[in-house]
């Protein structure tokens, strides 16, 4: 079974920057593929980014040229770094690792809220 720990998210002022880190553990040869996803206030969930196992990279349009998916070399960690923050940034954002032919694991979620 796959287990998905997020890190702590924050406050952050507009314009400013955060870096996420997403753990996976236990059998993550079955994953097909890592992702960020955040989910705001009465909208729906939405996906932020998401890197295969072939590297391969896909962003939100929201969020296209300020945010950046990568993995470390133990292909364990996720991060996420996001520059140029606005406040409809602001959500619960969530690691999910997608599986071969298993469902979908996500994380307990993190608060990022942009604000002066």
């Amino acid at each position: 079974q796959v287990k998905v720990v997020e890190s702590a998210g924050g406050l952050v002022q507009p314009g400013g920057s955060l870096i996420l880190s997403c753990w996976f553990s236990g059998n993550t040869v079955s994953i097909a593929a890592m992702g960020w996803f955040r989910q705001a206030p009465g909208k729906e969930r939405e996906l932020v980014a998401r890197i295969l196992n072939n590297g391969q990279t896909d962003y939100g349009d929201s969020v296209k040229g300020r945010f950046t998916i990568s993995k470390d070399n133990s292909g364990n960690i996720v991060s996420l770094q996001m520059s140029s923050l606005k406040p409809e940034d602001t959500a619960v954002y969530y690691c999910k690792a997608d599986q071969f032919f298993q469902n979908d694991v996500w994380g307990q979620g993190t608060q990022v809220t942009v604000s002066s």
